[in-house]
């Protein structure tokens, strides 16, 4: 049986060629049309002259590729994936990370394009990216530890298995380097906590990019803005005290490097600890310290354009634990008595 099937190319080199037949065009001439080099047009001309149009159509058309799996590998990763990473819109694995367990957890390595094409072949996949407003992207900072983005994200991260917490999120902005950490809120102890495991692990970062919030900081009110002063948060304070500059990002596009991970984090963090089975934030965070972030920074992480790491030295733990803590002003009245909270 004859191959009949033509692409929309070798239709359009079917009439080209038969102009060239016809003598409306010479061979040159078609080649520019075609662009192609004159040699290959001959040759193709050459097979028109002997088949027609069916002697374009490529000899591979309709075959099996030579590099393709085995059917019977097909079948039993497909039944894979419909047993452990199928369900609900909000439940299945996309086919990258659907592609990672595959591999790691039962040895079937698969290139994530190829299952793509799997999963959609079988009702598996049918996500439909939504077009979004581009916007041009801000250059990267150049030096490790330059520029910090920090945003906590409040969520239903262990599904019905624990209530709501919030993932508190430090992102380097020249590598990508994630540091996070789940916590009940974005209050100041979490994210002074998370700022801590960072300082401990890379050291103190030139600046940190976070939201106008009463936890980061805050505008002044008319009062302190007539007297000059300058609130400063519990964190705020910390800040000042390790020499970081804090910066207000005054839109969520403005630190898109952490609010891209924050799209990132749903999707595949929530899926690995339903895998894992965790059931409470500490196992969580633990499971972020031993596997995720390792895990998640040799995937994600990008090299720095320059080598210098701009992280001040760690601090003593002595000193640590005078900076990372809460100070509140108080006065001292004649009889040595100190009011706090109405007490």
């Amino acid at each position: 049986m004859g191959r009949t099937w033509k692409s929309e190319e070798e239709v359009r080199r079917a009439g080209i060629l038969g102009r060239v037949k016809r003598g409306d065009l010479s061979q040159v001439e078609a080649a520019g049309v075609l662009g192609l080099s004159y040699r290959q047009t001959k040759r193709l001309y050459g097979r028109y002259r002997e088949g027609g149009a069916e002697g374009l159509v490529h000899g591979n058309a309709g075959k099996r590729s030579h590099h393709a799996k085995p059917e019977r590998e097909r079948k039993k990763i497909l039944a894979l994936v419909r047993k452990h990473y199928s369900g609900s819109s909000e439940e299945r694995f996309g086919p990258t990370l659907a592609a990672e367990h595959l591999a790691e957890d039962h040895g079937l390595p698969v290139d994530a394009e190829t299952l793509r094409r799997w999963m959609l072949a079988e009702g598996l996949w049918s996500r439909e990216r939504k077009q979004k407003r581009y916007r041009k992207r801000r250059p990267r900072r150049a030096h490790f530890g330059e520029l910090v983005q920090m945003d906590g994200s409040f969520h239903d991260w262990l599904e019905k298995r624990a209530g709501r917490g919030s993932l508190i999120n430090m992102v380097d902005d020249a590598t990508g380097t994630v540091l996070c950490r789940f916590e009940e809120g974005e209050t100041s102890w979490a994210v002074l906590e998370t700022l801590r495991a960072w300082v401990e692990r890379y050291g103190i970062p030139l600046a940190i990019y976070a939201d106008w919030k009463n936890v980061h900081q805050y505008e002044p009110s008319e009062r302190q803005k007539q007297a000059g002063e300058c609130p400063l948060t519990q964190f705020g304070r910390v800040c000042a005290e390790l020499g970081i500059e804090l910066i207000a990002a005054n839109s969520a596009q403005a630190k898109g490097r952490v609010e891209r991970n924050h799209g990132t984090h749903p999707d595949r963090l929530i899926k690995k600890m339903r895998l894992k089975r965790i059931g409470n934030y500490t196992e969580a965070n633990r499971y972020l310290d031993e596997e995720y972030l390792p895990q998640h920074n040799a995937k994600f992480q990008v090299a720095a354009a320059a080598r210098a790491d701009f992280h001040d030295a760690c601090p003593p733990q002595r000193r640590l634990e005078e900076v990372f803590c809460f100070l509140e002003q108080r006065t001292v009245s004649n009889d040595w008595v100190v009011q706090s909270q109405g007490r």
